[in-house]
């Protein structure tokens, strides 16, 4: 299975702020939509950046209360790691395993068109062993 056909199945909204958001901003989203990342665009659409719980929380212990005014530009992850539609999900976590990352945006012809977390793979690793396991019980059951 590819990435492409995870998007299908879950959604292709891609949830972003804009890089001089200040985290207080950008962590009201991620409450609001439940999500643990989001993506930082500039002004032509461009990914510049990933921020991440993981980021605030580190900004926060750093700074106390005044990290909440930091931007999103001076938090964020700017060495950002995608993949395309057409990756392999065994691929995918491989890579978020290798790179410790929890979400990448996905790219087609270098336009983003979502992301995908480490909980959107497990999801689908799950489903897939679950079939797995139920398509060799039927095997077996009409064996004997």
């Amino acid at each position: 299975m590819t990435i492409d056909q995870i998007l299908n199945d879950k959604g292709r909204e891609i949830i972003s702020v804009k890089a001089d958001s200040t985290l207080s901003e950008a962590a009201r989203t991620l409450d609001e939509k439940r999500i643990g990342a989001v993506v930082a665009l500039g002004d032509s659409g461009e990914i510049v950046g990933v921020l991440s719980e993981r980021d605030i929380v580190r900004h926060v212990a750093r700074n106390g209360e005044a990290a909440l005014n930091i931007h999103v530009g001076d938090a964020m992850t700017r060495d950002v790691i995608t993949i395309e539609s057409t990756t392999k999900v065994d691929d995918a976590m491989q890579l978020m395993t290798d790179r410790r990352v929890r979400h990448l945006p996905v790219l087609r012809n270098d336009r983003l068109i979502g992301v995908v977390s480490i909980g959107d793979l497990v999801k689908w690793k799950i489903a897939e062993t679950e079939a797995e396991a139920e398509a060799m019980k039927s095997y077996i059951a009409t064996q004997y």
